[in-house]
């Protein structure tokens, strides 16, 4: 893939996607020293980029392969971009989508497809509904449209690039981007690479489903055997050959976020070709909830788990003081219902939130102890949970806890210690804990 196929793709989505803004962050500017952007592709009529994809693979379908109906398997972003081309270029289609695709995600697939789209909910992943999809096209000789292992699909995503040079009147020193399946990363390291070889690239996935780390360090790609679907518009299992292809040869890096080099490329345009960093990195899902949530309180952005990734790995990496970063805000489709996860996510990763078991005697005015003695003055309770026992002189209560500041944990658990009570605290990835959250 060149970057002349992509700017075709660009002409050929031209008029039917739309040019999302890039928008100057003055907060994440002033934490990183930065001129940080944000490419809004959450602004999308679908609300994501990916009806770039979608849109430039179906344009170029023979009348024979549009004829028999197409037929995806999407998380939910990609299953929006087909049922938008299919209802404008009156096409049948058929969805399928796993079960923890959120339901905000659900609806606006069958209003954007209309008539013309069946919506069929099968599996636990997306792995899982793309098996079925492929059964699908197998059974009924329909036409697939890959969400992210084509290159049609990829070149569209591609354009993303060639829309953010032309918003700067010149190539941004580093672009940060969320990898799921691949196919977006891959579209603009492709561009970047042959216009702005010295432009740093940095793919961004999700710490439990790190999909394309796995095909880098394995050497190709690997299915992994587990992954945690929160962050549904990247829960990939295996990442896409094709994809997969295009960073290999681009010269894509594993690095851990302790090990990050200072991220610098010159201004644009370059009179050298020497190849800026191209780094892949992983970051927790409890920052992603985190930034998220900033996002929203500060600049108004309701981006879902994805579409945070590229703002949470800036908190990971060091980029020159007054170099142009983009950071790709990929997709705004959450489920309100959602926000009571992401905030407790957040708040056990900035180590506000706590769990106890706690053995309390089954005596008057044990609990008031506990809140006078062990309890600190900003501390809150968040859950208790408490069946008394006949019979027993003490019993267990479940008991969250909310601290004030993250450094008063020491301080709680040595009033603890202190008490007369007997408490276990819930470590996070215990199955006791995950049996909690």
């Amino acid at each position: 893939m060149t970057a002349d196929d992509i700017d075709e793709a660009a002409r050929r989505i031209s008029g039917v996607v739309a040019a999302t803004p890039l928008q100057y962050c003055e907060r994440l500017s002033a934490a990183t020293g930065a001129r940080v952007y944000l490419k809004r592709e959450d602004l999308q009529i679908v609300r994501s980029y990916k009806i770039r994809g979608a849109y430039n693979l179906m344009a170029q379908l023979s009348a024979e392969e549009l004829a028999v109906g197409v037929v995806t398997a999407s998380a939910g972003n990609h299953a929006q971009g087909v049922a938008f081309a299919c209802r404008s270029m009156k096409v049948n289609g058929r969805i399928y989508v796993p079960a923890n695709t959120p339901k905000q995600k659900r609806d606006r697939i069958r209003v954007h497809g209309g008539e013309f789209v069946e919506l069929i909910v099968t599996g636990d992943t997306f792995d899982a509904a793309a098996e079925a999809a492929a059964a699908d096209v197998v059974r009924t000789g329909a036409t697939m449209v890959p969400p992210f292992d084509d290159e049609r699909t990829v070149a569209g995503q591609g354009t993303i690039a060639a829309e953010i040079v032309e918003q700067l009147g010149s190539a941004p020193d580093t672009v940060v981007m969320p990898v799921g399946g691949g196919g977006c990363i891959a579209g603009i390291s492709a561009y970047l690479r042959e216009r702005s070889p010295s432009t740093a690239l940095v793919g961004v996935e999700p710490s439990g489903a790190a999909s394309m780390t796995a095909a880098l360090v394995a050497g190709g790609p690997v299915t992994l055997s587990d992954i945690d679907p929160f962050v549904d518009g990247a829960a990939v299992r295996r990442i896409g050959d094709v994809p997969y292809a295009a960073l290999q040869y681009l010269g894509a890096q594993v690095v851990s976020h302790a090990s990050l080099p200072l991220v610098t490329a010159p201004a644009f345009p370059r009179s050298d070709e020497t190849a800026g960093p191209f780094l892949m990195t992983q970051i927790d899902e409890g920052a992603i909830c985190t930034a998220m949530l900033e996002l929203y309180q500060n600049e108004g952005v309701i981006a879902e788990p994805a579409g945070a990734l590229s703002v949470a790995a800036l908190q990971q990496i060091s980029v020159a003081p007054g170099s142009t970063v983009v950071c790709l805000i990929s997709g705004g489709n959450n489920d309100v219902s959602r926000y009571g996860e992401i905030l407790e996510r957040s708040l056990v990763h900035l180590g506000l939130k706590h769990y106890f078991l706690v053995d309390f005697p089954q005596e008057p005015g044990a609990l008031r102890r506990f809140l006078d003695e062990v309890l600190g003055p900003d501390d809150d309770i968040t859950l208790f949970e408490y069946v008394k026992r006949n019979n027993r002189e003490t019993g267990a209560a479940l008991v969250g806890v909310e601290l004030g500041v993250a450094t008063g944990l020491s301080a709680l658990l040595e009033r603890m210690r202190s008490s007369r009570l007997t408490v276990e605290q819930l470590e996070p990835g215990s199955p006791a804990y995950r049996y909690l959250t």
